[in-house]
């Protein structure tokens, strides 16, 4: 089968590899049909997020099954489903609990698109991708919403989510500063913030195009680079990219007993203006998004119509086009497979 390949940094080829096969009764084999990128595919095929080795692309994705194992009971052949970047279980105490990115019976970071580093599980620009845990991972793709608008499902659309939704049925109407510049995420998380009950909603970025689409989504837009404080907010979101202004901004920015939530990646320790933040009292919170876990609550706002994710996408291009446009700049592309 083929597979979209980064080689080494700023190299993409598409190259015949082993196709996967059933290795056990609880698993699927899924064919990815529609595709889009996370924000740290461009930063990972071009070196500025730094990963060893070759990388097997791609881990947001929509895709059909096409063979299960005879335990499998969730899904069946023909079905369209989302797929988690993450790998878990949905059995063990961790999962059950939702945290499906820490499941116990994987070893860490397992994951799609990741390459050595999140386990060699292949990526989503390929023909097939095998599923270890089927009934546990897999969601079928809920009736009237067009694929193209759930690829983004599998990671970042998640990742806006969990930035915004459980603060906010905490403290209702709260006022949400979000962050831009890592891509999609924090655009995602304008539109949860909007859906799940926010005051004011203010959204910063030097880029205009992303300006744009908050705009859209109903964010006051405020251009610009990175200040030292930019307001004074209940829950402030950091969605900058490997700008160490990023966080000290966003800390500074909260209002006494504030949430700072932490949705993009440091290469090195960024500054945390603790004296400050101790005599105000803020939360500060980053991990992963526990994909699998707040997928339901993603798909039921998505197709409610609260929550349009083809705002923030790109085009939707041909599957063969992956390479070039990646290369590119078009916004969070979407790829389909005829």
């Amino acid at each position: 089968m083929r597979a979209l390949i980064r080689t080494e940094p700023g190299c993409l080829v598409w190259r015949e590899v082993p196709a996967p096969r059933l290795q056990g009764p609880l698993e699927a084999l899924v064919r990815p049909t529609v595709v889009t990128l996370c924000d740290i595919d461009r930063p990972m095929v071009d070196g500025r997020f730094p990963i060893p080795g070759e990388i097997a692309l791609g881990h947001e994705l929509v895709a059909e099954v096409i063979e299960v194992g005879d335990a499998v009971r969730a899904v069946r052949p023909g079905d369209r489903v989302v797929v988690p970047f993450q790998i878990s279980c949905g059995a063990c105490d961790r999962c059950t609990t939702g945290l499906t990115a820490h499941c116990r019976a994987t070893p860490p970071r397992s994951q799609y698109g990741f390459g050595a580093i999140g386990g060699d599980h292949g990526g989503a620009f390929s023909d097939l991708l095998r599923v270890p845990f089927a009934d546990g991972m897999l969601v079928r793709a809920p009736h009237g919403v067009p694929l193209e608008a759930l690829a983004c499902a599998s990671d970042n659309l998640g990742d806006g989510y969990r930035a915004v939704a459980p603060e906010l049925a905490r403290r209702p109407g709260a006022d949400v500063l979000v962050l831009g510049g890592i891509g999609s995420v924090p655009l995602y998380t304008v539109a949860f913030a909007r859906a799940c009950g926010a005051g004011r909603v203010d959204y910063l970025d030097h880029d205009r195009d992303r300006l744009e689409v908050a705009q859209t989504l109903g964010a006051r837009a405020l251009e610009g680079p990175v200040p030292d404080r930019a307001g004074d907010y209940d829950l402030v979101v950091d969605g900058t990219l490997l700008d160490p202004k990023g966080l000290p901004c966003a800390l500074r920015s909260l209002r006494p007993n504030g949430l700072c939530i932490g949705v993009t990646i440091y290469l090195t320790d960024p500054h945390i203006p603790y004296f400050e933040l101790y005599f105000k009292g803020a939360r500060f919170e980053t991990a992963r998004v526990q994909a699998r876990a707040v997928l339901p609550s993603v798909l039921e706002l998505v197709q409610a119509g609260r929550v349009d994710p083809t705002l923030v996408n790109g085009a939707v291009l041909p599957w063969e086009a992956a390479p070039e446009a990646i290369a590119g700049d078009v916004r969070k592309p979407v790829f389909v497979r005829e």
